[in-house]
């Protein structure tokens, strides 16, 4: 008998991950002149069916496939009815660098690679069907992207994020996209997330922001969730005993897709 039970749950299991595909792609970003590598995970669908994005931002020193070796995201993928896109975002911060032509990474990531999703995949192309998150480097990332295109997204989630880049300006190659903070602070003051936020209103983008207690980020995630509440601007804010480690991300990312989830299906019924 426990043979059996045995079979029939390697059977489940096994087709649970056969449902969702995994296309490993490059992606030409015109405006860096170069291909970008990104994996897209697409759950089975019928006839007809569309679904809402999520793009999930990798942090410093990971690649297009970081979410996945965090987290099996084909069963979460059939779960939330969501297609997962996973850019290589090299170690740019995901910003425009005004140093370096071929890290141009705001474009990709907010027009170049969400219309050349669009195009390929059975997407609602929207802003109200479209996310983006990420972890580390990566939430940063998310947030600077979100807050500065919010006609393309409606939604977003940062873990563990960089959110104020300043208290750390020797640190994970930023120098080399921004320059040297000392010599360059309104530059550093403009391309940090936690100045992005000034003129949010509530309402605009629905946020959701985790960050474990024992993280080197938790001060300055502290920080924006307290700036948010004095501007008055609604959000979901997270904590819990943890650390920057893959173990605390791989936890929090279904708490981001319950968020998506709500928000998506909530603008659908509107």
């Amino acid at each position: 008998m426990r043979k059996i039970l045995f079979i029939v749950l390697f059977l489940t299991v096994s087709a649970t991950l056969r449902a969702a595909d995994i296309d490993t792609l490059k992606v030409f970003s015109v405006k860096m002149q170069r291909e970008i590598p990104t994996v897209v995970v697409t759950p089975e669908r019928a006839e007809g069916d569309r679904f809402p994005v999520v793009y999930l931002l990798h942090g410093y020193g990971g690649d297009e496939l970081a979410w996945q070796r965090i987290r099996d995201l084909r069963p979460l993928a059939e779960q939330f009815r969501v297609i997962f896109v996973c850019p290589d975002g090299e170690n740019s911060w995901y910003w425009d660098s005004p140093l370096d032509p071929t890290s141009q990474f705001e474009t990709f990531i907010s027009r170049e690679l969400p219309a050349w999703v669009d195009a390929r995949y059975p997407t609602i192309p929207a802003r109200e069907a479209r996310a983006i998150a990420g972890l580390s480097m990566g939430g940063h990332g998310a947030l600077w992207t979100a807050l500065r295109h919010k006609d393309l997204f409606g939604a977003v989630a940062s873990v563990s994020g960089g959110v104020d880049i300043r208290p750390f300006p020797d640190s994970w190659e930023m120098k080399k996209q921004l320059g040297e903070e000392a010599g360059n602070q309104e530059r550093w003051n403009r391309h940090t997330v936690i100045n992005q936020v000034d003129s949010l209103k509530d309402g605009e983008l629905a946020i959701f922001v985790d960050c474990g207690y024992q993280d080197f980020f938790y001060d300055v995630n502290m920080a924006l969730h307290e700036k948010l509440l004095k501007q008055g601007v609604g959000h979901d804010f997270l904590t819990r005993p943890g650390a920057h480690t893959g173990e605390y991300w791989a936890a929090s990312l279904p708490h981001q897709l319950l968020f998506f989830r709500a928000y998506f299906d909530g603008a659908a019924s509107k």
